[in-house]
């Protein structure tokens, strides 16, 4: 019986911290990392003391949920540097990353901030910047982009692409596709025809939604 008991718990135990992981998933992704210990029990239907028996901060469930998402972008730009078409690749990486920043507030805020996460987190996110130096360099090296293109420029690119995305996010969440082709003729070397761009522009009055709606989320970071 006692067995009977302790295999229960222990069930018990492995259901409500996959509850945990499967509800923080879902916060950092729709509100950021500002989200507390206590929005994600709530959310995922425990006590607070049970959230804190299975995670001692919120930095550790940053660390068990974004190693993998950060290795899916080590994943990424890997696949675009194998590419032997340099620009292609580029644009790949480009498109493909910020695709998936794009629906993951969390991952948009760890990509753009090098202090969050664990050790494991920054151990993978440093594995992304070798690469994309490569990436770079094979650009150049291939002539498709302007020769004094840099590394720290992509970064930036990326970091005003998460930009226009939050702040556009209910008013056209689509509309940094634009600013990334209007980016990308920015840099390119054959620009005798402009690439169309994918997505209309803002209104006046969408623009002034867009610039003075709250850039953060109601949920406070208290844990």
């Amino acid at each position: 019986m006692a067995g009977r008991l302790d295999q229960g718990l222990r069930k018990d135990a492995a259901e409500n911290r996959e509850r945990l992981l499967a509800a923080a998933s879902d916060l950092f992704a729709e509100h950021g990392l500002g989200v507390t210990l206590n929005d994600i029990a709530h959310r995922a239907g425990v006590g607070v003391g049970t959230a804190y028996r299975h995670f001692p901060n919120k930095e550790a469930l940053i660390d068990e949920l974004f190693e993998e998402r950060l290795q899916a972008v080590v994943d990424v730009a890997q696949h675009a540097l194998d590419d032997s078409d340099a620009w292609n690749g580029l644009l790949t990486f480009l498109e493909r990353a910020l695709y998936m920043r794009h629906g993951d507030r969390g991952l948009d805020e760890i990509m753009n901030n090098g202090v969050l996460g664990d050790e494991r987190v920054s151990q993978v996110r440093d594995r992304i910047a070798p690469i994309i130096t490569k990436l770079v360099t094979k650009a150049k090296d291939q002539g498709v982009v302007r020769p004094d293109f840099d590394q720290s420029d992509l970064i930036f690119i990326q970091l005003a692409l998460s930009a226009i995305t939050e702040a556009t996010r209910d008013v056209s969440p689509d509309l940094y596709r634009r600013y990334l082709t209007l980016f990308l003729d920015g840099i390119r070397t054959d620009r005798e025809v402009f690439t169309r761009l994918p997505v209309k522009p803002l209104t006046p009055d969408e623009t002034h939604a867009a610039m003075t709606r709250p850039r953060r989320s109601d949920l406070r970071d208290v844990s």
